[in-house]
């Protein structure tokens, strides 16, 4: 060992134990505060396997916890009425949470089906039966075929399965 080296050598070990210290406490503290900056929440998650097409009842529904910021946004459902009657559009795997982009409301309308087509200006109020060309919910608009005439008309699908034409 060369003369003058020792000194050097101990003081470096000293600075690097005192690095290795202070990195150590940093990480401990950070460790012992994240678990209360995650916040926990309680979310509605399917109990079983949920197809497309399904309505989802509450029978098909558990609650768990969840903890981290990815849980904490919009997209999720928050609670059992808002998945409740509700249409999967998606495959909903159990023990995850739903997203709300993953539903869809129930069809108030059937392809195929026979639906009553009105209007109405004033007291006017003319309705005729028509066979729809698609599935819609209520408020969408909604192509049917006039059983009468054969002609394509287009309406707004109502809460009660009517249809509506023309001007509101």
């Amino acid at each position: 060992m060369a003369r003058g080296q020792g000194p050097v050598r101990q003081r470096l070990r000293g600075s690097l134990a005192r690095l290795a210290l202070a990195m150590l406490v940093a990480c401990s503290l950070v460790l012992s505060l994240a678990p209360a900056a995650l916040a926990q929440v309680v979310l509605p998650v399917p109990r079983v396997t949920v197809y497309p097409g399904d309505v989802i009842t509450d029978a098909m529904l558990i609650d768990k916890s969840f903890r981290g910021p990815d849980f904490e946004g919009p997209g999720y459902a928050r609670t059992r009425e808002a998945l409740i009657g509700k249409v999967a559009r998606s495959t909903l795997l159990p023990n995850l949470p739903v997203s709300m982009s993953g539903l869809r409301e129930p069809f108030a309308v059937q392809q195929g089906q026979a639906a009553t087509v009105f209007f109405q200006s004033g007291a006017l109020i003319i309705t005729t039966t028509a066979v729809s060309l698609q599935s819609a919910s209520v408020g969408e608009v909604i192509s049917l075929r006039n059983t009468d005439s054969g002609t394509t008309i287009r309406g707004i699908v109502q809460a009660d399965g009517t249809v509506r034409v023309g001007q509101p």
